[in-house]
């Protein structure tokens, strides 16, 4: 009886902190979100380069960068989307007014980077280096779709 008590109790205040700690965050300033989001994606550009590189030929094939990259970057493509919040839509960054104004399209694009992404971990394990550089084309295409829609060229 005093277990089920005590888990109860605890049940009650864990609930309430994950509550508190939601609003929390909920809370955060817009230019915060920004600087998150962007911070994600410069880590995204990090690791996406060399496994871009060997796609191209223009470095030499390394399986296990590939496979250390995709799994960083299979966890780096879910990371940025929650700082895309409507408060964020006025402060200064290269995401054009679609991200808002057309947030199913948004997030569909999003959803296709971290399916690719996830595809590209599952075959960078395969060791078959002709299946990861295709791979790596369908995660180029479905992050550029989302570039060529959703942010301003330089």
């Amino acid at each position: 009886m005093k277990n089920k008590l005590l888990y109860s109790c605890l049940a009650v205040v864990l609930g309430t902190g994950a509550v508190y700690a939601t609003s929390v965050m909920a809370q955060a300033k817009p230019d915060v979100l920004v600087k998150q989001r962007q911070a994600v994606m410069t880590l995204q550009g990090k690791y996406w380069g060399p496994m871009n590189a060997m796609a191209q030929g223009k470095v030499p094939y390394n399986a296990t960068v590939v496979q250390r990259n995709a799994g960083f970057l299979d966890n780096l493509s879910r990371m940025p989307w929650d700082g895309f919040q409507p408060s964020t839509k006025g402060e200064k960054s290269r995401a054009l007014p679609a991200v808002y104004d057309d947030k199913a399209k948004f997030d569909a694009s999003a959803s296709a980077l971290e399916n690719e992404t996830s595809k590209l971990v599952a075959v960078s394990r395969s060791g078959d280096e002709a299946a990861v550089k295709a791979q790596i084309g369908a995660v180029s295409k479905a992050c550029g779709a989302c570039h060529d829609n959703f942010r301003a060229k330089q």
